[in-house]
This record gives structure tokens, sequence and C-alpha cells, in this order.
């Protein structure tokens, strides 16, 4: 019987959440905010040019602001690239 109640458990144990992360820029004192907001712009998707100077003066103000949420995988990427473009980085944070 294929919808048996045992069936239907062993379905959502099998069901793992994929683990998720959080991309955070950190304070320094040699990147412009210019360079900041623009790699923002260009390496994270959907980022707005307004989002990208907030998130830009949040830095400045705060010594770090979370850029991005999302799927481990894809945090990996936005943190490498990142990091590849002179910005300091956080570790990656699991959420």
């Amino acid at each position: 019987m294929l919808n048996s109640p045992s069936t239907a458990l062993n379905l959502k144990i099998s069901k793992a959440k994929y683990p998720e992360a959080r991309v955070i820029v950190l304070d320094d004192s040699f990147n412009t905010f210019q360079h900041v907001a623009n790699c923002l712009i260009t390496i994270i998707p959907g980022m707005s040019e307004k989002r990208a100077w907030d998130l830009t003066i949040k830095v400045d103000k705060a010594g770090l602001a979370e850029v991005w949420r999302g799927s481990l995988e894809q945090a990996e990427l936005y943190h490498e690239q990142l990091l590849s473009k002179g910005l300091t980085m956080a570790p990656i944070e699991r959420t």
C-alpha cells in the first residue's frame, strides 16, 4: 500500500535541510566606499545600487554587514568572489 502511514513517515525522515550561511563584509582602512559598493552590485545577484550603498555605510559605521544569506554553496561562491576583489571578509557563518 503506497499511502500507508509508515511510507509517509519515511519520506519525511529522508528530507534533509540544506545548510545555509551568511556572507559578511568587514570594515578595513584601504577599500573605498565606491569599490565596496561596486563589488556588491557586481557579485551579489539582485543587489540594487541603493542597497549596496546602505550596506557599505553599515560596514563603515558598524564594522561589518551581512551582505547575503542563503545556501552554503552560493555563500561560498560569493565569499570567494568578494575576497578576490580585495574586500575584507569574515569567515562564512553557517546559520
